[in-house]
């Protein structure tokens, strides 16, 4: 056993002494600390005010008292059970024993990744309930969970990406002690752990830097959310330092195997290195010496620029991208819904999807009419495809519908379920969103908990939203939107973990597991050093594809896989059959001279390739 700890200039760090506090505020020209009943003027140094408290110790409360007498919490606070107005506690980083010290992660290509959000994954919503499903996910074939936000978030519920406190886990969930716990059991189970973070910007309610600390800001900059985060302006240095060691912290305080950062297309950064590279270099630097450490973008402008390889074949920046593309294609193809960004997929999503499966990007720099004909993406075709996560919902997508309905609530459900086939024996990194694996009735809503001024701004902001749409043109339509800031909207977004085990939902996750063992049986082990792109044709509302694969061991022959799927109204006669061993067949004939195909028919075969 072995104990961890993260060191950082900022915010409340153990010593044998005592403890000793540092803030970065450098407009302000006295910070006083509050700690317990007692206030302590801090010491000026340059930018920073600190202190040292001699007898304090991990359960302290602490918070920092501004000149006109707010109190605010640490905004490198570890834990804040008191919400984020509330004071900040010290913790002991060591205390947690951990377990994992044979632990060396997963390499990048195994993994099969499952999307959940704490507080609805599971009826108590706490890390403690999570860790206990956990058995059931690596069971099912699942090689990595993705948590989403976890930093310190205003009120009791929240999808996370309006957090405040960027190295508190929010308290609602439970301790950071149970976080770690969690951690260390996935990683027993072979389950890695990556975590959702947001660098972009902060949540709306609790972010009190704007009060005392003015440069963590550009105003240069504009965003959604106000001035953008500096990562570029004056003083800068120290802000880009503050979510290095955020990054840092998570990987090796909290053993993350990974971190997925949201929406990076809305950090504006104009250095160089940009701050998703220094961030990578940091990681290499470090913990990533040891084990695998992965880096995961949601990038909406679809640079590949930021997923390039080196010479060994390691990422310079993101390991990863979530590939909206490749949803959207076949939100199309399943639902037939074409309003706003899935206009940009309308014309042929059969083609489409195949182009996702064999490229990654859809849009790799050809206008998008969306964007009012702007040019989108980068080209994709030298990107292996383990630097695209796949999938066909996610959070976004499902949470931000007006009743957060999944897929397979929209969908035809034989075209959907085609294509969970192709999605997870591709060569792409599949993920699931929570529920995905047993088709879950429940949905999956906008959510949250602000103070009373913003909840009602938010629940009408969030109906306005929608009435551009012509399902929600008049009132009474949008009255139906549920509030976000209601409790039964969170409470209705739970899933129902007893559905797994009835008939209808039980066929879906006896499905999904078959497949994830046929993909870590045929197709993983051929996907170690695997570059380059695939090739695809299409035609009739049927896809082909095929990939070269890696030998899987010294020695033997190359492999090729190839996909054949078909998403047309009716049946498809005189298809000529790919070659190769047949690892997965559904609507096909048993006979491949036949060349029959169903509606929704996929078939999956391994052929090895003989040189000359």
């Amino acid at each position: 056993m072995s104990a961890r700890v993260h060191r950082m200039p900022f915010g409340a760090t153990t010593h044998a002494e005592g403890v000793e506090f540092a803030l970065w505020a450098p407009s302000a020209e006295t910070i006083v600390l509050e700690h317990r009943s007692a206030s302590h003027p801090m010491t000026r140094d340059g930018g920073w005010h600190r202190l040292t408290v001699p007898g304090a110790k991990p359960g302290d409360s602490y918070s920092y008292r501004l000149a006109d007498g707010t109190r605010v919490p640490d905004p490198a606070s570890r834990y804040n059970p008191g919400d984020v107005h509330g004071p900040s506690v010290v913790t002991d980083p060591e205390r947690f024993a951990w377990t994992d010290d044979a632990w060396r992660g997963r390499p990048w290509e195994e993994a099969v990744v499952y999307e959940l959000h704490i507080g609805t994954f599971t009826e108590e919503g706490s890390f403690n309930a999570a860790r206990e499903r956990l058995g059931a996910l690596a069971e099912l074939g699942i090689t990595a969970i993705e948590l989403m936000p976890l930093a310190d978030f205003p009120g009791r519920r929240n999808w996370g990406y309006d957090g405040v406190l960027q190295f508190a886990p929010d308290a609602s969930y439970g301790t950071p002690d149970e976080l770690k716990a969690l951690v260390d059991t996935a990683h027993s189970l072979g389950l890695m752990v990556l975590l959702d973070v947001v660098y972009n910007h902060f949540g709306p309610e609790g972010n009190y830097l704007h009060a005392y600390c003015p440069e963590f800001f550009n105003a240069g900059h504009r965003t959604p959310w106000g001035s953008a985060i500096n990562f570029d302006g004056p003083g800068s240095r120290t802000v880009r330092d503050f979510f290095i060691h955020n990054a840092l912290y998570w990987i090796e305080e909290f053993r993350f195997d990974g971190l997925r950062m949201d929406a990076i297309h809305a950090i504006h950064d104009e250095t160089r290195p940009h701050i998703v590279r220094e961030i990578r270099e940091a990681i290499d630097a470090g913990p990533a010496r040891e084990r695998h450490v992965h880096l995961v973008l949601e990038n909406d402008t679809n640079q590949s620029s930021m997923l390039m390889r080196d010479g060994r074949g390691l990422p310079v920046a993101g390991t990863a991208q979530w590939n909206d593309d490749l949803h959207h294609a076949v939100h199309v193809l399943a639902t037939g819904e074409r309003d706003g960004y899935y206009a940009d997929y309308a014309d042929d999503p059969v083609c489409r999807f195949a182009l996702a499966l064999a490229e990654g990007f859809i849009y790799q720099g050809q206008p998008s009419a969306f964007r009012h004909g702007e040019a989108r993406g980068e080209p994709s075709a030298r990107l292996p495809p383990q630097a695209f996560v796949s999938f066909l919902q996610t959070h976004d997508q499902v949470g931000n519908r007006a009743f957060g309905e999944r897929i397979h609530a929209l969908g035809d459900p034989v075209l959907v379920r085609a294509a969970m086939a192709c999605l997870l024996l591709s060569p792409h990194v599949p993920m699931l969103f929570m529920g995905d694996e047993f088709a879950a009735s429940t949905p999956f809503q906008y959510f949250c908990d602000f103070g009373p001024d913003l909840a009602a701004a938010v629940s009408e902001g969030r109906r306005s939203e929608f009435g551009g749409f012509a399902a929600f043109k008049d009132e009474a339509a949008r009255a139906r939107i549920p509030d976000p800031n209601a409790e039964a909207t969170f409470l209705a977004s739970k899933l129902r973990w007893r559905e797994r085990g009835t008939r209808a939902h039980f066929s879906r996750l006896s499905e999904v597991q078959q497949l994830l063992a046929l993909r870590h049986r045929h197709i993983v082990p051929h996907l170690a050093g695997m570059a380059g792109a695939g090739i695809y044709r299409c035609e009739n509302d049927m896809l082909r594809v095929q990939w070269d694969l890696e030998p899987e061991a010294e020695g033997a022959s190359p492999m090729r896989l190839h996909m054949l799927a078909h998403f047309g109204a009716a049946p498809a006669e005189g298809v000529q059959m790919p070659p190769g061993e047949v690892i997965y067949s559904d609507g096909a004939p048993a006979d491949e001279d036949a060349g029959r195909l169903a509606r929704g028919a996929v078939h999956v075969t391994l052929e090895a390739v003989h040189a000359g």
